[in-house]
């Protein structure tokens, strides 16, 4: 990757549906060229997907809870059967094997907190957890899907 793929990407990651003859003219290339960069990087797996982000609150799930998971357990079979069950709650929006106190930490959102209870519910039903914790975000600060691009080769 070189300054024009980053820069291709920092556009992209802003507003996916930038047209190409845009990005061309912010990145001083003409079109073509700069569709097969944009094609390039998606065949190599940098750019991954195109998705619309939406607003959780006009979807009525702005409370963002996160759980921490500590667990006794730490064999692959038992962690295969945890990750796939949590994977299947469509509330859960990210889901990270941790290092350090925590075992697992999980992202959802939900509308309220009688319905995080049924999420909290599922979750302990999937396996045995040794602690179960949850944090209620109370106001969202900075959030992003763009991802620095300066450290790329």
């Amino acid at each position: 990757m070189d300054a024009i793929d980053r820069q291709i990407i920092s556009i992209l990651q802003d507003n996916a549906e930038t047209p190409i003859q845009a990005i061309a003219d912010k990145v001083s290339l003409s079109t073509t060229p700069c569709w097969r960069r944009v094609q390039k990087l998606k065949e190599l797996g940098i750019i991954r997907k195109q998705v619309a982000l939406c607003d959780p609150t006009k979807l009525n799930v702005g409370v963002t809870v996160f759980i921490s998971v500590r667990t006794n357990q730490h064999s692959q079979t038992w962690l295969n059967k945890f990750a796939k069950h949590v994977a299947d709650i469509p509330e859960v929006i990210e889901f990270y094997r941790m290092s350090g106190d925590v075992d697992y930490l999980i992202r959802v959102v939900v509308p309220d907190i009688g319905t995080y209870d049924s999420v909290y519910k599922r979750l302990i039903s999937i396996a045995d957890l040794h602690d179960v914790s949850s944090s209620f975000a109370m106001e969202q600060i900075k959030y992003t899907t763009a991802l620095p691009v300066s450290y790329s080769d």
